[in-house]
């Protein structure tokens, strides 16, 4: 009898034993679990805003307000502009010696003397973020170029975008300025009322068709035709881990490396504005790390907001 009730004790405290190491297993990875998901997270562009397009509430942001150059991030209010003259899409437009870069001597697959329709350069400027392509738009905009930068700038304040400064249709001048904050408004609108602009700027690549080349050589000519084919500078667009709705990079040193994107990411739609990345592949690494943390969240997470920094005019 007493050997039974030894046996019964003992058994008894060794089932206790075993519920609490498991209580205590189970409490263990689900405080882990919970500290990973209250990790703050760490990005390394200046400027940072993921921006939920269902509540409208920022879901992380860093410096939102701070004021700097956006290099072609500027094309996006191109394109809208451009779109809201409603000029013919079809009409040619010859590229001219007005549309070489003389600020930052950029290179352009463009020869002078060449003409495209409005769409194509359209087309260019946000795939390929083409210079000459997006100032040709600008220079034959009703009313010329003034107009033209003036016509951005009064749609920038219709949005609300109290920070947003421009001076010309590229975004090669680091007078283009914004906010991430700022940013969001353009590519919510963008996004929202311009299914052009939402189709072309996610597409991975672009042709322009067969060219005709002509090479000489000493006494003899040559004609050759190839395929002018263009990629979006965004590479995540040809990522199919990515669903992307609306994108634009956009680099010139003032302005670091810049990436504004909007993306269903883990049901969820979202804007991304990632801005003065210092390297050429650190945007695309904080977009990647953005999708993670998206796709490992609760769907209850809280705005991790920093306090603004003030930068320029």
């Amino acid at each position: 009898m007493k050997l039974r009730k030894f046996l019964i004790l003992t058994l008894g405290i060794l089932a206790a034993g075993h519920a609490m190491a498991a209580g205590g297993h189970a409490q263990g990875a689900a405080d882990a679990a919970a500290a990973a998901q209250d990790s703050e997270l760490e990005l390394k562009s200046l400027s940072v805003v993921v921006y939920d397009q269902y509540s409208g509430e920022a879901l992380y942001a860093k410096n939102p307000n701070m004021q700097t150059p956006i290099a072609s991030i500027t094309k996006l209010m191109t394109a809208m502009v451009t779109l809201d003259s409603h000029a013919p899409l079809d009409e040619k437009i010859k590229i001219t010696k007005d549309d070489i870069d003389h600020l930052k001597n950029t290179g352009s697959r463009l020869p002078i003397g060449a003409t495209y329709s409005r769409e194509q350069l359209l087309n260019l400027a946000l795939i390929a973020s083409e210079n000459r392509a997006a100032h040709a738009l600008g220079r034959t905009y009703p009313g010329g170029l003034d107009a033209f930068v003036a016509a951005m700038n009064s749609k920038a304040q219709a949005l609300g975008m109290k920070k947003t400064l421009y001076v010309d249709p590229t975004g090669l001048s680091s007078f283009n300025q914004s906010t991430a904050e700022d940013l969001v408004k353009l590519v919510d609108h963008a996004y929202s009322y311009y299914p052009d602009i939402r189709r072309i700027s996610t597409s991975g690549d672009y042709s322009l068709g067969k060219r005709r080349v002509v090479v000489k050589q000493k006494k003899k000519t040559r004609v050759y035709w190839h395929d002018l084919a263009f990629v979006n500078t965004n590479r995540l667009t040809r990522d199919d881990g990515w669903q992307i709705g609306l994108s634009k990079t956009g680099f010139i040193n003032e302005a670091g490396h810049c990436l504004v994107m909007q993306a269903e990411i883990a049901q969820r739609k979202v804007i991304i504005v990632l801005l003065d990345s210092l390297g050429k592949y650190t945007r695309l690494g904080d977009a990647n790390r953005i999708k993670r943390w998206l796709e490992g969240a609760d769907g209850s997470r809280h705005t991790l907001a920093r306090s603004p920094v003030s930068r320029g005019t």
